[in-house]
């Protein structure tokens, strides 16, 4: 089930707007979805279903678009955010949200199928995939896109998930790198992150997006760059 979130408070630009996603969907025959429509930034905070893809106007009573986006990341969620503005000026301001896209009103039909293109193509990405490992007696699954980054302390692997939990056990690096897809990199011998909670690199360091860093070797940071950039064109991030 894909859940799309629609947060406009212009009534017919919001309709308009779920006629384009509802048209996409049947095209792609695709019927395991929800598109619920809010009227301000301050609904959709108060709503805690979580959504897959949320479309956000910034013009709006405060809070704003930009605001309710903000908001939103602070409590961690992860949705891909997608503006749908008149504001060609604030096109910046959304890299710091982590906008997954920028769309100009009214909407171009060919770009917004593009997007969503994009938009499918990261959602499989981020979907349903996980790992087993082994932890003393027992076992644990963990979902590729909780991870934030892995570590390699001694001869444990401690995993730094996104809600801060952090899971450690006995195994190499080179077995999980093997494990991963490709939103993993390996920044440093000792480190693997996922590209997603990426923000940049300078220093030695990876920025993430969950504020602090990591070390990365100063004969990857070319390397880091590149992937990033790859990965960003392939729909990542």
């Amino acid at each position: 089930m894909i859940r799309f979130a629609v947060c406009d408070d212009e009534p017919q630009m919001a309709q308009a707007l779920a006629g384009h996603l509802i048209s996409y969907m049947e095209e792609k025959r695709i019927t395991a979805y929800t598109v619920s429509r809010f009227s301000s930034g301050r609904a959709l905070l108060e709503d805690n279903s979580g959504f897959d893809v949320i479309f956000l106007d910034i013009q709006m009573e405060q809070p704003d678009g930009m605001e309710t986006a903000r908001l939103l990341r602070q409590r961690g969620d992860r949705s891909l955010l997608i503006f749908v503005t008149v504001l060609k000026e604030c096109v910046f301001d959304a890299f710091q949200v982590e906008a997954y896209d920028y769309l100009l009103k009214p909407l171009d039909c060919a770009g917004f199928r593009r997007t969503m293109d994009r938009a499918f193509r990261s959602l499989e990405q981020k979907t349903a995939k996980d790992i087993v490992i082994q932890r003393g007696g027992g076992c644990e699954v963990v979902l590729l896109s909780d991870i934030v980054y892995c570590e390699v302390l001694g001869r444990k692997i401690y995993i730094h998930k996104s809600g801060g939990a952090v899971i450690d056990y006995y195994n190499r690096l080179e077995d999980l790198e093997n494990r991963v897809d490709g939103r993993f990199f390996k920044c440093h011998r000792s480190y693997l992150v996922n590209l997603d909670y990426v923000r940049g690199c300078r220093a030695g360091q990876v920025m993430l997006s969950q504020g602090g860093a990591i070390p990365v070797s100063r004969l990857r940071e070319r390397e880091l760059t590149q992937a990033l950039l790859r990965y960003m064109k392939e729909g990542g991030i």
